[in-house]
């Protein structure tokens, strides 16, 4: 059983990924910033007033815990805001956990896709005709992914999905990779929410990509 911190807990990926760790019998600490009512009750989760843009939060949500979990977004009606709002909570992350020293846990990321690598040999945000908002998100996610990669002295984890996630069935089967995107027979690289949460948990169980980027798809 894990000790986890998780900021965005009542988004799309948080939500599916506190469900998730919780029903694997770990305990969460949400850090919220403003209304709880959306998280479950559950005698495995504490709710915890914070804000993943203060080191301050970050750093006394981390404390004693044994990884800290970040599935924040900013939103996608400004792409200029999302891509600022992902780059500063990386930041911010970082910046907490570099303040409790050799005590800090790791932390995991929800990324993007955007560059990711497709067959064709360039990234998934050169794909034509991507709407502006979409291509300034994914960028916004590649300037985070570029930060961490600078990174050296917190143990850190990006985990990108594939081209396509949306809510959708827990089979518990996934493939991974690295900085290519994950195909299916069908040619489509696509997961379901649901299992990308499946996936990310199990990343905090097994730690298998400290300080590096992957992926996953079926």
């Amino acid at each position: 059983m894990a000790k986890i911190a998780l900021f965005g807990a009542t988004g799309t990926f948080g939500s599916r990924i506190l469900a998730e760790a919780l029903s694997r019998g770990h305990e969460v600490t949400a850090v919220v910033h403003g209304d709880p009512g959306r998280l479950p009750a559950h005698d495995n989760l504490t709710v915890a007033e914070g804000s993943v843009l203060d080191p301050n939060s970050v750093a006394t949500a981390a404390k004693g815990v044994d990884a800290v979990a970040s599935a924040v977004g900013g939103g996608y009606t400004d792409g200029a805001a999302h891509a600022k709002f992902v780059q500063d909570a990386a930041k911010s992350l970082v910046e907490g956990l570099r303040r409790l020293g050799d005590q800090a846990p790791r932390f995991i990321s929800v990324g993007g896709a955007g560059s990711l690598n497709t067959p064709d040999g360039k990234k998934v945000w050169d794909t034509p005709g991507l709407p502006e908002l979409v291509t300034t998100v994914m960028h916004g996610q590649g300037d985070t992914l570029a930060y961490l990669e600078t990174v050296t002295d917190v143990r850190w984890t990006h985990f990108c999905p594939a081209a396509l996630i949306e809510p959708g069935e827990r089979t518990g089967s996934y493939r991974l990779g690295l900085d290519d995107l994950v195909i299916g027979e069908d040619g489509r690289s696509r997961i379901s929410a649901e299992d990308y949460a499946v996936a990310f948990v199990d990343e905090i169980e097994n730690a298998e990509h400290l300080k590096m980027r992957f992926t996953v798809g079926y």
